[in-house]
């Protein structure tokens, strides 16, 4: 396996993509000559060209409708927002006519579009900036989220969702991109989506996570370790939509005790759901209520230091998990 960074790991997967599918091109702004604002396409436009890298002007409602318009037709366009609060431009095109035309056309239609780029707060951008809308998207019937936290996730994620005949939101962390990890080099490595990841084995407490949560979770679980012998199993559920529920409730049957971290805003969160769908389907394995973590329920603050806490972080995590087991710090 290479070691490469979870920026590294997306660049290679659209790469492979293009060359394996003369189908697949990249659109957004900025992603050809300039290489991409958050240089996730470096290279890319040298040395594939104009048709498979193409610059487009500063119309998210023209792009992502023209990108959807050619998968209607069979291409397989990847779209990068340089923020996923641009995609409510094009609203319409994006979650009322994406999500609904196979099912309209009695499967006679796909839409195989990936909609990508970061969705995250965190990172002083101010309030249009530091969206989540991952419990928005997933509401729509026909359209797949997907949150990945490492570089062999992003990656085998990635080449699955440019593969897949629905759309794809796929929501990148800003704060992920310089992060390393082993990632197989593989051409076909893929990871299906709707397929959660036990990230560390536990037997205490689950703690569910995506996206840069899981790095924050699996932070706390560690410094819990050492400091409490607690032992918390990590679930990274990867994706939002498909949602792995076996490996959630088999997790939660071992453990008896849940917390939920989320970036996500908590008012009708995707942790609202996931507690929701456990204490329905596993409540007579629950030891302690369903406890929640999310981002404080305003818009993002510009201010660095206020910022800082208004996103979950390790400490917050530990605080929580010795709430739920009655240890005292």
């Amino acid at each position: 396996m290479a070691i490469i960074t979870y920026r590294q790991a997306l660049k290679d997967a659209l790469a492979e993509e293009i060359e394996r599918d003369e189908n697949v091109f990249i659109m957004g702004e900025e992603v050809a000559q300039y290489n991409g604002a958050y240089k996730v396409t470096e290279g890319l436009w040298k040395r594939f060209g104009d048709k498979r890298v193409v610059d487009a002007p500063i119309s998210e409602a023209g792009f992502i409708g023209l990108g959807i318009g050619a998968s209607f037709l069979g291409l397989r366009p990847v779209i990068e927002m340089m923020f996923f609060s641009f995609v409510y431009v094009a609203w319409d095109q994006a979650v009322n006519n994406a999500s609904t035309v196979r099912y309209m056309s009695g499967g006679k239609v796909n839409c195989p579009i990936v909609i990508r780029g970061p969705a995250n707060g965190g990172t002083n951008v101010g309030a249009t900036h530091s969206h989540t809308p991952e419990n928005m998207i997933a509401n729509f019937p026909g359209l797949k989220v997907v949150c990945p936290a490492t570089p062999a996730d992003v990656k085998g994620l990635m080449k699955s969702s440019i593969r897949d005949n629905d759309p794809v939101f796929f929501m990148e962390s800003t704060l992920l991109y310089g992060n390393e990890g082993e990632v197989p080099e593989d051409e076909d490595y893929l990871i299906p989506l709707g397929k959660a990841d036990i990230k560390r084995e536990g037997s205490d407490i689950t703690l569910i996570a995506h996206g840069g949560c899981v790095l924050t979770a699996l932070k706390a679980a560690e410094k819990l370790k050492k400091d409490n012998n607690v032992d918390c199993e990590v679930v990274d559920l990867r994706s939002i939509r498909p949602l792995d529920k076996a490996t959630i409730l088999k997790s939660v049957k071992k453990t008896n005790r849940v917390l939920l971290i989320e970036e996500n805003k908590p008012f009708c969160g995707i942790g609202a759901q996931i507690s929701h769908m456990i204490q329905r389907e596993a409540f007579d394995y629950l030891d302690a209520p369903v406890h929640r973590i999310s981002s404080v329920d305003s818009p993002a603050i510009y201010s660095p230091p206020i910022e800082k806490i208004q996103v979950p972080d390790a400490r917050l995590v530990m605080r929580e998990v010795r709430n739920i087991l009655q240890i005292k710090a």
